[in-house]
């Protein structure tokens, strides 16, 4: 066992509101393409196309959509052609932040980027500026509610899982990235709901935000995450219950 982090409290907290905002199918969908492009459409044999289609029929994304996007990644359909990119930089009181993008028009994304975090105090980084403080991982998170502990524990660990952390209210399942998708398929055959499962960069240092700073960086985040080209937003803001929950009310 080891630690447990507030931020993922925030990524918990703002799971709800992110379905509602109905972005989680476009981001997929966006995935799938450039994922089928890199490696091909079969996901027997392209590990990042097979993670993504689990992440799609989790959130319950039709069949029909799932081909579409890897066909127009193959080349089968057409559709815009999109382009990989990561952001970093830093947010109010110092946080780090990774942003993973993907655009048809990088000089677009980086200016609109590059405005929204100097609205809040922050900037753009040079290449492996933050990188450093990440650490590439599968993350899948539970309830506590609905398992216990010993189960949990012997099913992904079984399974090549690197650690099991209590993260107060749910337990946080670590793996390298490339025995992730075996690690869920064991928690699935449990029968469990999960909060959340996906390939994560986790921080391995940690910068502790409150009052203005903590606000500010929560709300740097969310526009960050609802902007069209933005995948995945990571930091390694330490935010207290206290600010996290000032922000939703």
């Amino acid at each position: 066992m080891s630690g447990h982090s507030k931020w993922h409290t925030i990524k918990h907290k703002k799971g709800a509101a992110d379905a509602k905002r109905g972005r989680t199918f476009t981001r997929i969908i966006k995935e799938l393409t450039v994922a089928a492009r890199g490696g091909g459409g079969d996901p027997d044999t392209n590990p990042r196309l097979r993670t993504i289609i689990a992440e799609a029929k989790q959130a319950n994304m039709p069949a029909d959509n799932i081909k579409r996007a890897i066909r127009r990644g193959t080349g089968e359909e057409p559709g815009v052609q999109y382009e990989e990119i990561t952001y970093e930089g830093y947010g109010p009181g110092g946080a780090a932040l990774l942003i993973e993008a993907m655009t048809d028009n990088k000089n677009r994304t980086v200016g609109e980027i590059r405005h929204l975090l100097g609205k809040y105090g922050g900037n753009l980084g040079e290449t492996n500026s933050v990188r450093r403080m990440f650490e590439k991982k599968g993350y899948i998170v539970i309830e506590k509610t609905k398992t216990a502990e010993d189960t949990l524990m012997a099913a992904a660990l079984d399974a090549g899982a690197d650690d099991l952390r209590d993260d107060g209210d749910s337990w946080e399942v670590l793996t390298a990235p490339d025995v992730y998708p075996t690690v869920k398929e064991a928690i699935d055959k449990l029968g469990i709901e999960l909060v959340s499962a996906q390939v994560s960069m986790l921080p391995t240092i940690y910068v502790s935000l409150e009052g203005q700073p903590a606000r500010s960086m929560i709300k740097l985040l969310d526009l960050l995450e609802e902007h069209d080209d933005v995948q995945h937003v990571w930091s390694n803001a330490d935010i207290g219950e206290k600010d996290i929950e000032a922000s939703y009310e």
